[in-house]
């Protein structure tokens, strides 16, 4: 397992514990610059959100995973982390269906989210 995709597994895992609904991982080395994987998943609300980002953002600290930027506050709809090879976005449900970035990032392959998360 190379360095991303350890990242985007815990990433996933740690999203997953906080009952994050809707897991997609989006490779996008081939179609962009700005990132190998995007991760995108949804909480029913802004507690659950912040939970799933929370839980995130620690996991990926304590394996030496530190992010070049955060963008969203205690009040979004939208996380976004940006940890350079890998970037999570984090929606309510709303927002998600609003912002459609798996249809945006369609010529991005998407990967089996049930092998990053056992």
């Amino acid at each position: 397992m190379t360095r991303e995709q350890e990242m985007v597994r815990l990433a996933c895992k740690a999203m997953d514990d906080k009952k994050a609904k809707d897991i997609k991982i989006i490779d996008i080395h081939e179609v962009s610059v700005i990132a190998d994987y995007f991760v995108i998943a949804s909480g029913t609300n802004q507690n659950q959100v912040q939970a799933m980002a929370d839980n995130a953002e620690e996991t990926l600290a304590k394996a030496g995973y530190e992010p070049k930027q955060i963008e969203g506050t205690r009040n979004s709809n939208w996380i976004l982390m940006d940890y350079g090879d890998m970037i999570i976005h984090i929606f309510d449900e709303e927002n998600r269906l609003f912002y459609d970035l798996e249809r945006i990032w369609g010529d991005g392959k998407v990967l089996d989210t049930e092998e990053y998360l056992q």
